[in-house]
Order: structure tokens, then sequence, then C-alpha cells
């Protein structure tokens, strides 16, 4: 005789990035089990090729994954994550006052929300004279880590620049970034000055986040203070959040 199937529910989300309505599921053992080994491994890789496959999964296959801004997969992932194990997440954080006390904290992760600072645009001019200027796309799951090993050297800064350039303009001239080569993109950014550098770093540093403030107290001192949870990384994969 057969065994029994288990019926998995459906719930619907709306994409931070576009109104666009998502069917989901929560996910199941087998997935959680590959989810988990990825992050043990403590590989940027295998833990991106994870969280893609599982949401692809959820999603029953209706959403180009990696096209998807990197702010949408990590609302997904959330979402699907409180609907398969729990909307309270259990975790410890360091004290922000002397980073080394470890205090257990809960998350409500339905009360999470993807935020965008009011100063964001992807539109930046360079040098408004010339009306010279670059539209960026955001960042997607391919193109920066995920923050198991998230250290970026010049290098890979400028490699995920380059890679969420749309098109350069100038006055009514647009070059699209597909039709230019990596190198002429790069030498494009190595001869800005500081100043309009700093306007591209601005964008990424504003960009919409899966981001969450705690209050927590210090029990040595009593002192309170703001934990700031971002990211994937801060949520699921390390213990030590940004701190304010």
């Amino acid at each position: 005789m057969a065994l029994p199937k288990i019926e998995v529910p459906t719930y619907k989300i709306t994409l931070p990035s576009k109104d666009q309505e998502v069917e989901y599921r929560p996910f199941l053992v087998k997935e959680e089990k590959i989810l988990m080994m990825a992050m043990e491994e403590q590989n940027d890789a295998q833990m991106k090729a994870a969280v893609r496959d599982l949401i692809n999964s959820c999603t029953f296959g209706k959403l180009e994954v990696t096209k998807l801004p990197l702010f949408d997969i990590e609302y997904l992932f959330l979402n699907i994550r409180a609907k398969s194990v729990g909307e309270i997440a259990s975790f410890k954080v360091f004290c922000p006052e002397d980073k080394v006390t470890l205090i257990p904290v809960e998350v409500d992760l339905t009360k999470v929300e993807v935020q965008v600072d009011d100063d964001h645009t992807n539109k930046i001019v360079l040098d408004e004279t010339r009306n010279l200027g670059i539209s960026m796309n955001y960042p997607n799951i391919d193109t920066i880590p995920l923050g198991v090993d998230n250290s970026m050297n010049t290098d890979s800064i400028f490699k995920t620049i380059v890679d969420c350039i749309d098109y350069i303009y100038e006055g009514e001239e647009v070059h699209k970034a597909k039709d230019s080569t990596k190198a002429e993109l790069i030498d494009f950014f190595n001869n800005l000055n500081t100043q309009q550098f700093e306007l591209i770093r601005k964008f990424f540093d504003t960009m919409p986040k899966l981001r969450h403030e705690l209050k927590v107290v210090n029990p040595k001192t009593k002192k309170e203070s703001v934990v700031t949870l971002q990211g994937l990384s801060d949520f699921f994969v390390s213990a030590s959040p940004t701190t304010t």
C-alpha cells in the first residue's frame, strides 16, 4: 500500500522591487538539509546555489531567480523560512557596547521589511555640465557575497560595480553596458574623480536592504543599545550583525 502524501500549504507575497504577487510554499526537509549543509561548509558559492535552488523550488519555478534584486531574494527567503520552521527566529548577537558579550534575541520574521533610504536613486549624475551619468541595476544573488565569505578586495568591488551597470549616458547618447567590454567599463570608472566615485558608492550604501533594529541590554552593565540586523548573513549565517 502506498504511503499517504503530505499536503503542503501555499501562500502569497508581493516582491518589494515591483508590484508582483508571488505564490510560494514552505521548504521541505530534503531542501532544508541541502541548505544546512551549505551553511556548515561556510562556502559562499554553495550557499548561493542552495538559496537559488530553494527559492526556485518553493516558488514553483515561476521566477527567474538569478535576475531578481538581492533584496527580493532576501525577502522571499525570509518569508519562506518563516512559514517553514516558525515565524520567531532565536539566535545570539554580540552586544554593541563591548562586542564580546553574546545576548540571546528573538525576532518576529513577519515584522522584518525591506527598507529604502529616502536619498536613494539608481540614476547617478556624474557631471551636470556635460549631462553625463549612469543608470545602475541592483545586485543579484550572483553579484555579491551573501555573507558567508563576504570579504571584498578592490578588484571585486570594481567587478560588482561593473556588473550592475545598465547604461552610461552623455547628453542624448546612451551606451548600454552589454555593448561594452569589461575592460572598457573598468577604464571608465578608473578615470572618475573621487567625488564622482563616491556617488556610485552611495548607490550601494543606500539601496533597499532587508533590515531590522533590535534593542538589547548588556547584562553586565545594564546599558541599552541598538543592534541592526541586515541581510541574510545576519539573520541566518552569522551571530555578529551590524551594530549602531
